[in-house]
């Protein structure tokens, strides 16, 4: 079993009742819980007051920490909305535009369509029907020499 030193550090003492002799004390060498020194005089209820504050006190501060971060999130992320507000308001404008431009584009080609009878027509259709099977064609071919 351990066997305790005294004092002075000179070996396992004889004594019987080691433990306690004064020199091994625990309260004299400043170590462990001493009631006469502890809190200057405070009372047991004091202390546990104390102690409780003091972690109350850093638990604050840590929950204030973690707001602080929170804070510093939420602010980004409405930064982040307002941006991808803009760029939605900027890509809807685009669509507008485009909207309107296919708008204009068919107008013409129905009065193209109406003033130049059927022969206009047949060359329209003639063109799209040429326009899908290259298409067609570009994509088998890509797809058989890309494997």
């Amino acid at each position: 079993m351990h066997q305790r030193r005294n004092g002075s550090g000179q070996g396992p003492s004889n004594t019987k009742h080691n433990h306690f002799n004064t020199s091994n004390n625990m309260y004299s060498r400043g170590r462990g819980y001493d009631p006469e020194r502890a809190g200057g005089g405070l009372s047991a209820s004091e202390m546990n007051a104390n102690i409780m504050e003091q972690q109350n006190n850093e638990k604050i501060a840590a929950l204030g920490d973690q707001v602080a971060r929170l804070k510093g999130l939420t602010i980004d992320i409405g930064n982040e909305v307002r941006e991808q507000n803009s760029l939605l308001d900027q890509m809807g404008d685009s669509f507008g535009n485009t909207g309107d431009l296919l708008s204009g584009s068919l107008r013409r080609i129905g009065t193209m369509l109406e003033s130049g009878g059927p022969k206009h027509m047949c060359y329209m259709v003639g063109f799209i029907v040429f326009v899908m099977v290259f298409l067609y064609w570009v994509m088998t071919h890509k797809g058989q020499s890309g494997a």
